[in-house]
Order: structure tokens, then C-alpha cells, then sequence
């Protein structure tokens, strides 16, 4: 019995502390530590959600604490919105946290540009009161935009006919009022917006244009567009996730797209990013140019950076960096020049089965039988002039023919990285680069020397192999306006010392 007692008493203090719901907190009193002093919400597009911050608040003491409030200053008229350990609001009452541990606070904002006085639109996180009061900045710049949508038909399905025929593709055509694209503010397109055929978009330097996932631009049969950007004001095409680390992740938006049936479209200082295919091209009649593509650079595709199918396109001073599969895939046959252009493939975000540069004169595909169907064409001429064609595969340049067609090409005074290690090429004898017929004046395996490749820095520096190679051309001055010499450069570039 003695022994009874103590053990009775000790089981039921076990039974009363495990049955109790509260526990002893003290005041904060203003001792919170804060992650960050305050929290840049990256730049947004007027009526369109940010992406989700986060906060976190520390006590770094040995007892837990209760925060008596924690609110935004401006209250529930705030544009921000929070959520505290996982309560959704504006306001929010003793918020208990356990000693030398923390809580999370995440934070989003939709803004409306028209209802605030500053583009540059600020509030405070508080936390308790008096003077024991601490407090959090946010900061978030809100721009206004056009915003281009989708249409939508009498059944509530958004498509657009293209050529005639209705696809599934979501979209519209752009109206007569907006097939001039400025700089005045940005355009927010949804969807793919299409040039309606013998019309002509023309976007003016500095404008910036930002697609949406799964949206593009379509150039129409028999229309077209000109890209007039400038070397101070380019125009820049990519997504609308405007945060820091977005800046540069690939397939973010879908592709532009020039139909075949439109010519004479150019584009001029310019900057295309982040897409899945940066440029398509299709083909049909290649007696004049379908694209004339000057000092313009396209980086982070997914697939390829520029895809041209049986078409004619003319470059100088390209650029094209970091894509999925080629860089430039000249395809189908067609008609091709390019002058002082960097093709530098580096992209390390998977396994790439193609080279830099790919040309073929064929294409295969599944027949309406489930068959699968190979069509060659004619590749009428593919020059390159001054070129550096690079990566981080061993061969960045291939030519795959098949017989039966015209299959013209030229290939003067490049920078080309090409190791068959494996005797892959031994048979493809368009890759003889002792055929002085059609290779003259390149440098296999050479160091281009390029700035940064990680960051899509393809300038050239002192030690690079490039330097007094290239030949003399009618492009004067390179894609950042620097006069070429006498004995230019190979590649987009003039080096420098960096």
C-alpha cells in the first residue's frame, strides 16, 4: 500500500499534463529576428498574381512567445495578401511561436495599376504594437500592359484557323488597330496571336512582347512582320514570369512562327528568349527571302533555337546559344546564308541528340495511315560565312543527305568544333573538310575563347583562335556596332580583353 500511493500520483500528474491544451508563452516584446528586412516582390503585369514569397520569423530565445498581431498596415484595402503559418488574411492574433524555432509567412500581391498613385507599390508587414512593434517591408513594382486574349467561339472553344483550316490552337487574330507594337508599354499575349494574311506587323524598337505558357506569335500565309529594334533599343520577345529566377529557364512560351506563304519578314536588333522553338520557318516558294535576321539573339529554347523547313533565310551578326536540340536546323532542303553568325550550343539541361547546326534536305513523318513517310527537297545552297559553330557535344556541325536531290553548300573561313571520335561520319562524305570544293579557310577545334558560355557571353576574348580569320564581308561592323577591321573576326563578335 506504501507503494500504491506514489505511483497513483505519479500516473495521474502524467494524465493531467497530457490532458492540458495550453502551455506558458511570454510577450515577444519586440525580439523577433526576420529573415530579410524586407521583401522585393519582383516586377508584375497589372491584374496578373506574383509568385509566392516567403518570410520567416525566428525566436531565437529559450521560452516560446506569443506575437499579439501580426497585420499589413495598410489592412484589409492592402494589395498583399499572407498567409501566417497557415492561416490565410490580412490580420492575425497571437501567433504563438516555440522557443529557437520559426514560422514561415508567405506572401503574394495582385495589383491593378490604375487604382494605385506609384507604380512602385510598398506596405509593411507589423508585428504586436506600441513599442514593442517591429516591422517588414514589401516592395513590389507593378507595370501596365496590352494584354492580348484569346477569342473564343459560339461552343466556348478557343481556336484559330490558320491557312483555312481550324486547329486547335488558342488564339486570335490581331485587328487592324493592333498590328503596331510599341514601346509605350509591354504586351502580355495569351494564346498565340496571328498576323491575318496580307497584313503586316511592325513592332518599333525598344517594345517588349511577353507570352504566356503555351503562346506565340504566327505569321500567316502572305502576311508578315518587321522587327525594327535598335543597337540601343532592341525588342525583346519572351515569357511573362518576370521574377529574378526565371530569367533564364527554357520553354517558358511556345514558338513564332512564320507560316509557309509569308515573305520578306525581318527582324533587327533583337532578343529571343526562353521559348520552345525561337524561331520556325516554314517554306514554299524560295526565290526571295522568307526571313532577313540581322544583330539578333536567341537563347534558352528548348527545342531548337531557330527550325527552318524547306524556306529561305538570310543572317548576319546571329546569335543563337543554349537550345534543347540544334541551335539552327536547316531542314528539308531550302535556301540558306548566314554571315558572321556564333552558333554556340551549351545547353546542359538534358541529353542533346543533335549538333549546333544540323542541315538535311528531308523531313519524315506519320502519313494519315500511321505510316511513316520520308520526303526529301532540293537544298538549293546553305552558306556559312565567318561562322563559329560550338558546343558541348564532340560533333557541333553535321550535314545528312539523301540522295536524289540538289545538295549545295559552302562553308568559308569558320570556327567549327567536330571530333568524330567514334568514326560515326567516317561514311558521310559531305563531311570531308578537305573538299576544297566546299570548305575552304576553317579552323577545326579551335578555342573560340568565348566570356562565359554558363551565362550566354559568347563574346570573344584575346586568346581566341578567331581573331584576323574571318574574310572580308559587307558587314562592317559587328552585333554590338564595333567596326570590324581589315582582318575581321570569325563569329557575331569583334573580341576584346576581358
Amino acid at each position: 500500500m506504501k507503494n500504491t500511493l506514489p505511483v497513483l500520483a505519479l500516473i495521474l500528474s502524467i494524465i493531467v499534463m497530457s490532458c492540458r491544451k495550453d502551455f506558458n508563452t511570454v510577450p515577444s516584446y519586440g525580439k523577433l529576428q526576420f529573415s530579410k528586412d524586407t521583401v522585393f516582390l519582383d516586377t508584375i503585369f497589372s491584374n496578373i498574381g506574383s509568385a509566392t514569397y516567403n518570410l520567416k520569423v525566428y525566436n531565437k530565445g529559450n521560452k516560446t512567445i506569443t506575437i499579439p498581431e501580426i497585420k499589413l498596415e495598410n489592412g484589409n484595402t492592402s494589395n498583399y495578401r499572407l498567409n501566417v503559418d497557415g492561416l490565410a488574411g490580412h490580420n492575425f492574433n497571437n501567433i504563438d511561436i516555440l522557443a529557437n524555432d520559426s514560422i514561415y509567412i508567405f506572401i503574394e500581391t495582385t495589383i491593378d495599376v490604375n487604382t494605385v498613385t506609384n507604380p512602385l507599390y510598398t506596405d509593411k508587414i507589423l508585428f504586436d504594437n506600441g513599442e514593442n512593434q517591429q516591422d517588414v517591408d514589401l516592395v513590389t513594382l507593378v507595370q501596365d500592359a496590352h494584354f492580348i486574349f484569346p477569342s473564343k467561339n459560339s461552343s466556348g472553344i478557343e481556336t484559330l484557323t490558320i491557312n483555312g483550316k481550324e486547329t486547335e490552337i488558342q488564339g486570335r487574330f490581331l485587328t487592324d488597330e493592333e498590328l503596331t507594337f510599341t514601346n509605350e508599354k509591354p504586351y502580355v499575349i495569351y494564346g498565340y496571336a496571328a498576323v491575318p494574311s496580307s497584313k503586316t506587323l511592325t513592332v518599333e524598337a525598344g517594345a517588349k512582347i511577353h507570352f504566356h505558357n503555351n503562346s506565340g506569335l504566327i505569321i500567316d500565309k502572305d502576311a508578315n512582320f518587321k522587327v525594327n529594334g535598335t543597337l540601343n533599343e532592341k525588342v525583346i520577345f519572351e515569357g511573362d514570369r518576370l521574377e529574378h529566377q526565371f530569367s533564364e529557364i527554357p520553354g517558358q512560351w511556345g514558338v513564332i512562327w512564320i507560316r509557309e506563304g509569308s515573305y520578306n519578314n525581318e527582324l533587327n536588333h533583337a532578343q529571343i528568349k526562353n521559348g520552345t522553338v525561337g524561331l520556325l520557318v516554314d517554306g514554299q516558294d524560295i526565290s526571295s527571302p522568307t526571313l532577313t535576321i540581322k544583330n539578333t539573339e536567341i537563347y534558352n529554347s528548348s527545342n531548337y533555337g531557330v527550325l527552318g523547313r524547306n524556306t529561305h533565310i538570310e543572317g548576319e551578326n546571329l546569335v543563337i546559344g543554349s537550345a534543347g536540340q540544334s541551335a539552327l536546323a536547316c531542314t528539308f532542303g531550302g535556301k540558306y546564308s548566314f554571315t558572321h553568325a556564333t552558333f554556340a550550343n551549351f545547353w546542359n539541361n538534358s541529353i542533346r541528340q543533335l549538333p549546333s547546326v544540323l542541315v538535311n534536305n528531308h523531313i519524315t513523318y506519320l502519313n494519315n495511315d500511321n505510316q511513316e513517310v520520308t520526303e526529301t527537297n532540293d537544298l538549293v545552297t546553305a552558306n556559312f560565312i565567318n561562322c563559329i559553330i560550338e558546343g558541348n557535344n564532340n560533333a557541333e556541325f553535321i550535314l545528312d543527305r539523301i540522295d536524289g536531290t540538289t545538295f549545295n553548300y559552302s562553308v568559308e573561313n569558320c570556327l567549327i568544333k567536330f571530333n568524330d571520335l567514334n568514326n560515326s561520319f567516317t561514311d558521310n562524305t559531305e563531311l570531308n573538310f578537305n573538299d576544297t570544293e566546299h570548305y575552304q579557310n576553317n579552323i577545326l577545334n579551335g578555342e573560340p575563347n568565348f566570356k562565359d558560355v554558363a551565362k550566354n557571353e559568347f563574346i570573344i576574348g584575346k586568346n581566341s583562335d578567331a581573331i584576323n580569320k574571318a574574310k572580308s564581308s559587307a558587314v562592317s561592323q559587328d552585333i554590338l556596332g564595333i567596326s570590324r577591321s581589315s582582318t575581321p573576326d570569325i563569329g557575331a563578335y569583334q573580341h576584346v580583353d576581358f
